[in-house]
């Protein structure tokens, strides 16, 4: 069937986060016209999101900062905690390319600061903006050089917004242009299986009381929805509503590709239970946009998708610092976990091992410190986290009377204060290899004991995100089929596709991962061979992909989720 194409553009970009934002630069750059069609008004989970970007080998910021850092140190804590989601040889480029990457998002107006927080933390706050982000100076990693990474965007509070702008209006300056409240509903192909467009449906013809309406309840939704559940699920039926009433379908033609970078799938519920069923619950670490919408495109086009079941979910410890000190025990009294390590890592161990249960065990005098500690090093969500944790502990005069309290086998934690204390006096090595200069003996009372357990909680909640997505080719970021062929025209970036970070999660290696496959989506997408014509009507016998009645995706804001 012929169509007639509402909108043309060289590139179609879907969904304009990081990710998006980033592929649409590059492929602005190379000359191509570029059309970004975006759910929402723009910036998606990544103007959310703190604002880290994962960088080291060198940068100017590290530079700038006294850190000295090498492209050979990153590598070798990277290959530990990416391990196969990616090759080496894109490992590799990742890291060779990750000061010029500071360099190319300085070049497009992202502020950076060469501040050094002095204390392990889980975010710094507005005092600092370079730190460790990971887990480089903790005890499994100490054989490799380690150094701050963790590129704190400048900006107050959260500071995703200030990657985002910048980013945005850097590409209105080469000429892109974004239809918002315009989601991506299927993909179009030719009679040959390229892809060659979108089906949308807009609000971009809604009354303009609609649209501001509409762009003020997504951003409500958006957060503060994002930390209670509830008003996000109310105010997505509302959107759902105005989207029936004041949508329509538009139709754009891709001549040379469309690339999805439409998030990942948190917000969906029906794919959470069909892929990683021990991961909901938590906090949805994302806009009503992370729905897997742009996945499921892929797929119904005949996409393959990977570490589907990877979920990274974080449980936080620190700030205060002091709290390096402290035990996180299960309800068997035993060790968890390094208690230094990134809160990715120590949520992943909760769940995968000890039940999603654990108590964080401090004695009185580090809670005294920690309790010092919070008013300077927290930022606003870190303090209100800590004040609910210390409100609902448990303490007791001896460690058998809190561990009878909270209900954890008393011999057990005996037992396990008992070799920690005596690796301490003794010099021996820590029971679970945390380094000696985070170590404290534990025996003055009342000692105390803070619930950091995996479950729904409003006071202490766990933040979630999907790691998994469509297969790309590493070197253009075009999607996989599952036969393992490239299918035309078709390109993914962001969490819409396996990345850098779809194994193991560190603060700010999503970001990077955003803008280093974005860019290499765009760059790609840019120089593919246009279609043969962007006429009305001159595409015959395309196909516009369709999905079944009832399926997960590519719906409405809050249907189904």
């Amino acid at each position: 069937m012929g169509f007639d194409w509402d909108l043309v553009a060289d590139v179609v970009v879907v969904g304009f986060g990081a990710a998006g934002a980033a592929a649409a630069l590059e492929a602005a750059a190379d000359g191509a016209q570029v059309l970004a069609v975006e759910r929402f008004a723009g910036g998606g989970a990544s103007a959310l999101s703190g604002g880290i970007i994962y960088a080291g080998g060198g940068t100017s910021v590290q530079q700038e900062a006294g850190v000295a850092d090498t492209p050979e140190a990153m590598l070798a804590y990277l290959e530990r905690e990416v391990g196969d989601a990616v090759s080496p040889a894109t490992l590799r480029r990742f890291v060779d390319g990750s000061p010029a990457m500071i360099e190319w998002l300085k070049g497009h107006g992202v502020p950076f600061e060469a501040s050094l927080c002095p204390y392990k933390t889980s975010y710094p706050n507005d005092s600092y903006y370079l730190y460790y982000s990971g887990s480089e100076i903790s005890g499994a990693f100490r054989d490799i050089p380690a150094a701050q990474r963790g590129h704190r965007v400048k900006g107050k509070g959260t500071s995703g917004k200030q990657l985002t702008g910048p980013l945005a209006a850097a590409a209105s300056r080469l000429g892109v242009r974004v239809e918002t409240l315009t989601q991506a509903t299927e993909l179009i192909t030719d009679a040959a299986g390229t892809v060659i467009g979108v089906e949308c449906r807009t609000l971009r013809d809604a009354p303009g009381r609609v649209r501001d309406r509409y762009t003020r309840l997504a951003k409500v939704a958006a957060k503060p929805g994002i930390y209670y559940p509830p008003l996000r699920a109310a105010l997505e039926r509302r959107l759902a509503r105005l989207d029936r009433r004041y949508g329509t379908t538009i139709r754009v033609l891709a001549r040379r590709g469309v690339v999805l970078s439409a998030g990942g799938f948190i917000a969906n519920r029906a794919m959470l239970r069909e892929y990683a069923p021990d991961y909901r619950g938590g906090l949805a670490l994302g806009t009503t946009g992370d729905d897997g919408s742009g996945i499921l495109l892929a797929q119904r086009a005949g996409a393959a998708t990977d570490r589907m079941g990877n979920v990274s979910a974080w449980r936080f410890l620190l700030p205060p610092s002091a709290f390096t000190g402290a035990l996180l025990v299960d309800a068997a009294g035993r060790r968890v976990i390094d208690e230094t390590r990134y809160g990715a890592a120590v949520g992943h161990a909760l769940i995968t091992e000890h039940g999603g249960k654990g108590w964080l065990l401090a004695d009185d005098e580090l809670m005294r410190t920690a309790i010092d500690q919070i008013g300077k090093q927290g930022a606003w969500f870190q303090r209100g986290q800590f004040e609910a944790m210390r409100r609902t502990a448990i303490r007791g005069a001896t460690l058998e009377a809190v561990a009878a309290r909270a209900g954890i086998d008393v011999a057990g934690l005996r037992a396990t204060v008992d070799a920690h204390n005596a690796a301490i006096e003794h010099g021996t090595p820590d029971p679970v290899g945390k380094p000696a200069e985070f170590t404290k003996l534990l025996h003055t009372g009342p000692f105390w004991l803070l619930d950091v357990g995996i479950r729904p909680s409003l006071a202490n909640p766990c933040p979630m995100l999907t790691l998994g997505g469509v297969v790309v080719d590493e070197d253009t970021g075009a999607v996989k089929s599952t036969a393992g062929n490239d299918i035309p025209g078709l390109f993914a970036a962001g969490r819409t596709a396996v990345g850098i970070c779809s194994e193991s999660y560190v603060s700010g290696l999503s970001l990077s991962d955003c803008i280093f496959s974005g860019r290499r989506a765009g760059r790609a997408a840019a120089g593919t061979v246009p279609v043969l014509s962007e006429q009305p009507g001159a595409l015959d016998q395309a196909t516009v992909f369709t999905h079944p009645a009832g399926s997960a995706g590519c719906r409405p804001p809050a249907e189904g989720n």
